[in-house]
């Protein structure tokens, strides 16, 4: 064993390489304390049980967009569109309610709220794996896109007229809220995808080294254009999700989802390069950040400073994400 093992920057680096195969450890320790810190700074009235219902009813949409950036980000790419995506599949269902709009039926209503979705996110994957295009670039610019068209569908107006049967989100199924069931679901079949399928090894491979993938014989274009599909479509699914909950359809508060997956996935300890981590520590990155923004939002704190803390959580944990590269290389 040579000195640069024992000591200095040998040590550092064996010692943070144990460190973060217990990352998971880690995150269920963090999620615990930042429970019991919330409820110190709130008087516990972040523990009662009208608030917890709030988180779990908060975090479903933005846990289901988060497994989509998941299948995204494994492969090296980015999805910046989730937010539009969802805010466009929600008001579109809104508009196909109004008097003056189709009046479509319920059945009817949201398979086409979840296929806008799933022909949006069609659309970034063939402009990424056929044309080359940069993920970045294109998921922007396609954000930016479906932004403006639902703005120009409700004109920036709130929509409350949804039949009642649209209200299913808020009941539950066996004392389960029916929004936490279907992301459960969600992350059932992500994780039987991921982990239990050629296509998700596949998606891991890709991220590893693509050029290598190529090689072994993997379609890395079809891979690809199939990730940024499922982003779209869970995209939809949680547009869907959120509207059962709220009974209304608005563009606001959909600008920060993005964000927040984005989030979710580096706190889960994903690398951002592809290739690494796990669909649990992105669940659990998600429950971070509904405890975070719910803790911020029972304080009363300034919008603007939630964003500073929503945007030093990111810094956090990509850094920690280039530690974790450095560690290992």
């Amino acid at each position: 064993m040579t000195n640069s093992e024992i000591t200095g920057p040998g040590l550092q680096k064996k010692w943070l390489g144990r460190v973060m195969k217990r990352e998971q450890s880690i995150l269920a320790v963090v999620l615990v304390v930042l429970i019991i810190a919330v409820a110190i700074m709130t008087g516990g009235r972040s523990l009662s049980a009208r608030n917890v219902r709030n988180v779990l009813f908060q975090i479903t949409s933005r846990g289901i967009s988060s497994i989509g950036q998941l299948f995204v980000v494994h492969t090296g790419g980015i999805d910046l569109s989730v937010g539009g995506l969802a805010a466009f599949s929600l008001v579109l269902g809104g508009v196909m309610t109004l008097d003056t709009g189709p009046q479509l039926p319920l059945a009817g209503i949201l398979p086409i709220m979840v296929l806008v979705g799933l022909g949006v996110g069609a659309l970034n994957g063939l402009s990424i794996s056929r044309l080359g295009m940069p993920a970045l670039i294109v998921t922007l610019a396609v954000w930016q896109m479906v932004d403006g068209i639902a703005y120009q569908i409700c004109g920036g107006m709130t929509i409350h007229e949804f039949p009642d049967a649209m209200a299913f989100g808020q009941l539950d199924i066996a004392g389960v809220p029916i929004p936490v069931a279907i992301f459960a679901g969600v992350a059932v079949v992500a994780y039987v995808v991921l982990y239990h399928t050629t296509f998700g090894r596949s998606v891991y491979a890709i991220g590893g080294n693509p050029m290598s993938s190529w090689l072994s014989g993997i379609k890395v274009q079809n891979v690809t254009f199939l990730v940024f599909t499922i982003c779209g479509l869970l995209s939809g699914v949680a547009g869907v999700v959120s509207t059962s909950r709220a009974m209304c359809a608005t563009m606001v508060g959909y600008s920060s989802l993005v964000m927040d997956t984005i989030a979710a996935v580096c706190i889960g300890g994903v690398s951002l390069t592809g290739g690494r981590g796990s669909l649990l520590g992105v669940i659990l990155g998600v429950l971070i950040i509904g405890v975070i923004n719910n803790g911020m939002n029972v304080m009363g704190l300034n919008p603007a400073f939630q964003e500073l803390v929503r945007g030093a959580v990111i810094f956090s944990a990509v850094a920690v994400d280039y530690a974790r590269r450095r560690a290992r290389a």
